[in-house]
């Protein structure tokens, strides 16, 4: 029997936000496996800011994805074909595998997931966002760039968002205090559920006052999702010695304009602060550790995650706008059929 993969390709650049038409969804034969070759049948896709930022040309701290290519996209799935040696059929796994119903691999870069933790202990889904890159992304950009220290004042914009909302509870864990940042009523009173001491929204107020009201004596860490307006007013909040992760700019991302700079960047200076962007693929050796103790986080309820999963692989471009319009609710993703 001849499988039929289904996929999604780039067919033009965006300008702006994301249109259907810069995508083209086609239709494939699934050709035999090579040599150290494995199949994979995806069941979940992770959808991610990031995905934007890939379309565009130019350079990156990853190449873009040509015209034509199946687009970029973390995935879990199963491998039902192996002709490599490390994947036996059966083992669940996590990897770039992109938007398309099946994958083939030479196993680079395929994480195989701890049979231990799923679907046991940790569903699917979970393995996708606090778990997977999003989770990851949360744990070493908090940890080894901001450093928390016991005591001190986390702030993380797009706190609901599935790295952002990950932070906050990991800086709970190291005895920091966590406000979060976030836009509507919902979204800080989710935030509060998870932990939060404060949740903040911007939507409502002042962000500068609001961030003078919670963090009366500054900000020691801000986990930056978000960039822009919010970056600038956490910057004019910094406590000395302030450590700011960069790990996103959502608000920036389909600016047709030019993107300017913070205008408070001095802070750094007044403060001797220091700012840092991160990118979770250089921690990649360091994953499976990292999986693992968060999974103890979340087996023992410290660690919470919620997701926002639609069905089917076809209702991939209008569900990737959800991530630039606020619509998604926690960690957003496409199921497939099993």
């Amino acid at each position: 029997m001849v499988r039929k993969n289904h996929r999604f390709t780039l067919a033009a650049r965006p300008t702006g936000l994301v249109k259907s038409t810069d995508f083209t969804f086609e239709e494939e034969a699934v050709r035999e496996l090579g040599d150290r070759e494995l199949l994979v049948q995806i069941r979940y896709i992770s959808l991610d800011p990031a995905m934007r930022g890939w379309m565009n040309e130019g350079k990156s701290y990853i190449r873009p994805v040509a015209i034509g290519e199946v687009m970029r996209a973390g995935a879990i799935g199963s491998v039902i074909e192996s002709r490599h040696p490390g994947f036996a059929v059966g083992t669940p796994v996590l990897g770039t595998f992109g938007m398309q119903e099946y994958a083939i691999s030479n196993g680079e870069g395929v994480l195989p997931i701890d049979p231990r933790l799923s679907p046991g202990l940790v569903p699917l889904p979970v393995m996708l966002s606090t778990l997977g890159m999003p989770g990851l992304t949360a744990y070493f950009g908090l940890l080894d760039i901001g450093k928390p220290v016991a005591g001190n004042t986390v702030v993380v914009s797009g706190a609901a968002g599935a790295v952002g909302s990950v932070v906050g509870q990991i800086a709970k864990i190291q005895g920091c205090r966590a406000v979060g940042i976030a836009g509507g009523a919902d979204k800080c009173r989710y935030l509060t559920e998870l932990g939060f001491d404060a949740a903040i929204d911007y939507k409502a107020g002042d962000i500068k006052d609001a961030l003078r009201q919670h963090c009366p004596q500054g900000i020691d860490v801000f986990f930056d999702n978000v960039g822009g307006d919010i970056l600038d007013a956490a910057l004019a909040r910094l406590a000395p010695r302030a450590r700011i992760i960069i790990c996103g700019a959502i608000s920036q991302y389909n600016n047709t304009a030019p993107v300017k700079g913070p205008s408070n960047y001095l802070s750094l200076l007044v403060n001797r602060a220091s700012m840092t962007g991160m990118v979770v693929f250089d921690y990649a050796a360091r994953y499976p550790a990292a999986i693992a103790e968060m999974a103890q986080w979340v087996a023992a309820g410290k660690l919470r995650s919620r997701e926002d999963i639609v069905r089917g692989l076809d209702q991939f471009p209008h569900a990737l706008l959800k991530l630039f319009t606020g619509e998604n609710h926690g960690k957003l993703m496409l199921e497939l059929p099993a």
